[in-house]
Order: structure tokens, then C-alpha cells, then sequence
């Protein structure tokens, strides 16, 4: 009998080389299958600001929140995050293709109370974390969709200006451009 130690291999190495040039800096608005639309600006390798259009907490929005920023391979991008409220998300984008692909895992406390995370998020945190602490967290409520991105464009890095206001206070069909 042979030890598992004499089986060991070296592991290759796996991590692609990573530029995200086709990524931060741009905006994409985007729909899902389910018909909630996004707005996701990649702010820099680390850092992306978000407004949500429509969908079960449409008005809300976010800057500033860290991010963990990948090129999985040659143009396709995975954009992994924990909010305050205790909601993760994992986006996949493919911007050559105009497809995204996200995975979103709600508490359940934002499932039956999504409308107390419909605000700026930024100057809510500790009430969001309250809300988070308090719960109900289980079961998740897990929503997985796919996205066409109907609007995308580059306007540069680290720009606080991209999103600065709510949803609500954009223009009337300011989301449903396209380009």
C-alpha cells in the first residue's frame, strides 16, 4: 500500500492571466429573464457603484461596495460580493456577447422585506446591518437569472459622478437606452 503523499502531483498553474481592461471603467444596464433591470458601473479592479431599475428591490442603490474582480478567461469576467444587508451576489459578464449571468442569494428577511433595502444604501449601513443581525436569514431565497446587457459603454475609472443619484431621480426612460 502506497501513501497518498508518493501520489501528489504538482498542481499547474491555474490562474489566467488577468486583464480587466474590457471591464472597469464601463457601465452596463442590463435586463433579466425575470424582467428587473440593473445598472452596474466597475468602478475600478476592486470597487463597483450600482442603481437597480426594477425587480423586487427596484430604487435601490449603491456605491463603493468591494468587490472581488476576475477574468475568468479572454473577455468573460466574474464580479463576486457580500452586502451590509447580508445578501451575496456573483454576476457573470461576457460584454463581447451583450450576457451576463447572476446569481443573487437574498436573507430571507429581505425576501418578505425587500422594500426596507429600497433607499441609498450608503447612508443606511448600520440600520442595514441591524436588519441583517435581526433576521430572519434562512432559508435563502436564490435567485439565478440570466441578463441581456442593453446598454454598455466606457466612461472611465473611478468617477463618482457615473452614479451619483437614485432611480427615481433619473430622467423618464433614461434605463431603456441601447446602444
Amino acid at each position: 500500500m502506497t501513501s497518498a503523499a508518493t501520489h501528489q502531483t504538482a498542481v499547474p498553474a491555474c490562474i489566467p492571466p488577468q486583464d480587466l481592461s474590457g471591464i472597469v471603467g464601463h457601465r452596463f444596464i442590463y435586463t433579466y429573464a425575470n424582467g428587473w433591470q440593473y445598472e452596474l458601473y466597475v468602478k475600478n479592479d476592486h470597487t463597483i457603484d450600482y442603481r437597480i431599475h426594477s425587480g423586487h428591490v427596484g430604487g435601490r442603490w449603491v456605491k463603493d461596495q468591494n468587490v472581488d474582480l476576475v477574468m475568468l478567461t479572454q473577455g468573460v469576467y466574474k464580479l463576486s460580493w457580500t452586502e451590509p444587508t447580508g445578501t451575496s451576489v456573483s454576476v457573470n459578464v461576457i460584454p463581447a456577447e451583450r450576457v451576463l449571468h447572476g446569481v443573487i442569494f437574498f436573507p430571507d428577511w429581505i425576501k418578505t422585506h425587500g422594500e426596507r433595502t429600497v433607499l441609498f444604501q450608503n447612508d443606511h449601513r448600520d440600520q442595514m446591518r441591524a436588519y441583517r443581525d435581526a433576521g430572519p436569514a434562512y432559508p435563502i431565497y436564490v435567485v439565478p437569472e440570466f441578463a441581456k446587457i442593453t446598454f454598455a459603454e466606457y466612461v472611465g475609472q473611478d468617477d463618482d459622478e457615473v452614479i451619483s443619484i437614485a432611480p427615481a431621480d433619473l430622467p423618464a426612460g433614461w434605463s431603456d437606452r441601447t446602444n
